[in-house]
């Protein structure tokens, strides 16, 4: 799941530092694809204050809800019916289809949530933003190799941009998902291939994505 539909999960919780854990490990990756962490093995030392033990919950929380959702048969049925109707839209594009069906159902999933203002982004934001940089920075120094200031760079243009508020409008999309794919594949896009683009996101929405509440209501039933 993407950044909003984690947040959907904890919209309650009165921790911003927990609220930030949900979020770490996909922001961590967006920094370095390489990374790879497990915290539980510092347990000890993150566990001994309360700060740091609640970006762990988060953190765990996050592993949970992508493990039940790339499990589910939500996942597994959008991701093969997208995947049909992308593949003419990039049939010229390197994109690998599959790919691009897999984060254009995580984002639809963050507009809807927008769109149906089921949580409010800007909230998000406010919690991120409570976060003291100690924290995080003590967080990342103890569970492992982390480039901290580049990370921070990153956080602050995370931060600062707000762009997840741009989901709310399904024409931004197409935007979001060629330069996720710009990371993997070198190519360049035109104003068709993103109309085109948009074009199939809004009828897949409207056909298909009525019962997307399924999904996060599975997944909370089975959350521990």
């Amino acid at each position: 799941m993407n950044f909003l539909s984690h947040y959907y999960f904890e919209r309650y919780s009165p921790h911003s530092e927990r609220i930030l854990g949900a979020l770490l490990p996909d922001l961590l990756k967006n920094v370095d694809k390489r990374y790879n962490f497990h915290p539980q093995r510092f347990e000890e030392a993150l566990f001994a204050h309360p700060k740091t033990m609640w970006i762990s919950e988060g953190w765990y929380r996050h592993v949970e809800v992508d493990r039940l959702f790339h499990a589910s048969g939500f996942f597994l049925d959008h991701t093969h019916a997208l995947r049909r109707k992308l593949d003419s839209v990039v049939a010229h594009l390197p994109i690998r289809a599959s790919f691009l069906a897999h984060i254009t159902l995580e984002l639809l999933l963050d507009h809807l949530l927008i769109d149906h203002t089921l949580v409010n982004a800007n909230r998000l934001y406010e919690h991120l933003e409570h976060v003291a940089s100690t924290t995080i920075e003590k967080y990342l120094r103890t569970i492992g190799e982390v480039d901290v200031e580049r990370f921070f760079i990153f956080y602050q243009r995370f931060v600062t941009s707000r762009y997840i508020l741009d989901y709310a409008d399904i024409n931004n999309l197409s935007h979001a998902l060629f330069n996720i794919c710009k990371r993997v594949w070198t190519f360049e896009n035109n104003t068709e291939d993103h109309n085109r683009l948009t074009e199939c996101l809004q009828v897949y929405k409207e056909r298909y994505l009525s019962n997307y509440m399924d999904i996060f209501h599975e997944i909370q039933d089975k959350i521990v």
